[in-house]
């Protein structure tokens, strides 16, 4: 049995998350069932376990994930079966084996998300199912005066969905840019490690400064005051896509 290591661009509009849950559709039950068809074996001896659980909905251009394989088949063969029987919306872009003891969540060392905004005046149809449409430009540079307040290494417990959170809410957000591309605008955030809902939380503050509903200096309050009522709201799943995740 090898350690394998893969990496994973999904569609995840129609999926309830990353992590497989009882009936109902999830990228890693997908990849899952795949799996255990091509080594011949019980669903349940597999289990392919990622760099993050991706919420429903998130999107992945290269996710990162781990599992161990009793198979014969070489690297490309594992990737173009699973390709071949995986529905459209999920690839698997690369198979590796793994150093024995690489494990993509524990392993990772940080991670790059892109939340994608569009302002414009006449909304595009294609890629419908990637953005977050708002009406009425916001104003960028009041959204990039916040976000330099959330850089750093701070307690983000005003930005975690999650009010039962008992572990350490302190993370490190080294990178938060805001850039416009036509209609298009796009917060990219890359840190060590995020809470649950702390990208969307995050994005959904900076939305609401952008439109001037909040004043780009109550980010230091809404930090300090640890109280997810403090921050603004959870912007919607589809804006959001995990780019990259890093390993040393």
């Amino acid at each position: 049995m090898k350690n394998y290591r893969f990496d994973i661009a999904y569609d995840g509009t129609r999926y309830y998350g990353w992590e497989h849950q009882p009936n109902v559709d999830t990228i890693q039950g997908k990849i899952e069932n795949v799996l255990a068809v091509m080594c011949k074996s019980d669903v349940s001896a597999i289990e392919i376990l990622a760099a993050g659980r991706t919420d429903a909905g998130v999107h992945a251009e290269d996710m990162t994930a781990s599992v161990r394989l009793e198979t014969d088949m070489t690297e490309k063969e594992i990737r173009d079966y699973c390709n071949n029987y995986l529905p459209e919306d999920i690839s698997i872009t690369n198979v590796k084996v793994a150093a024995d003891r690489f494990h993509a969540r524990y392993n990772a060392s940080g991670k790059t998300y892109r939340y994608t905004i569009f302002d414009g005046e006449v909304k595009p149809v294609f890629d419908r199912r990637y953005y977050t449409p708002l009406d009425g430009q916001l104003d960028i540079e009041a959204m990039r005066k916040a976000a330099e307040y959330v850089k750093g290494e701070r307690d983000f417990k005003s930005f975690c969905g999650n009010p039962k959170m008992k572990k350490s809410t302190v993370r490190i957000v080294d990178r938060l840019d805001i850039t416009r591309k036509g209609g298009y605008v796009y917060i990219t955030i890359h840190g060590t490690g995020f809470l649950q809902n702390m990208v969307r939380i995050i994005s959904g503050t900076l939305i609401e400064i952008g439109q001037g509903k909040r004043k780009s200096e109550e980010m230091v309050s809404i930090i300090e005051a640890k109280d997810r009522q403090a921050a603004g709201y959870t912007a919607p799943a589809k804006g959001l896509c995990l780019v990259k995740v890093d390993y040393d």
